[in-house]
């Protein structure tokens, strides 16, 4: 999973459009949530969380962990940006 420029959004606008945050996940996927400037959270649509894991049984965390690891580099750049 890739992180979409177009889908990061911080806490407060998340906080008070929680439902076109909701639908955002629907379309995109994923959006990423910023706290304080920084990536704080991921909203997942779960049929996407689901994707994300080979087994049928997945595993939040391990689903999580996975989401870094493959974005680790794009969640590094974001954590330098200065708004």
């Amino acid at each position: 999973m890739n992180i979409n420029t177009e889908s990061i959004v911080s806490i407060s606008e998340a906080n008070q459009n929680f439902s076109k945050i909701a639908k955002m996940a629907d379309d995109k996927g994923a959006v990423t949530i910023l706290k304080n400037n920084y990536p704080k959270y991921v909203l997942i649509n779960y049929n996407k969380l689901n994707k994300m894991s080979d087994t049928d049984n997945i595993d939040i965390d391990d689903a999580i962990k996975e989401f870094i690891s493959e974005n680790i580099v794009a969640l590094k750049e974001l954590a330098k940006w200065d708004y």
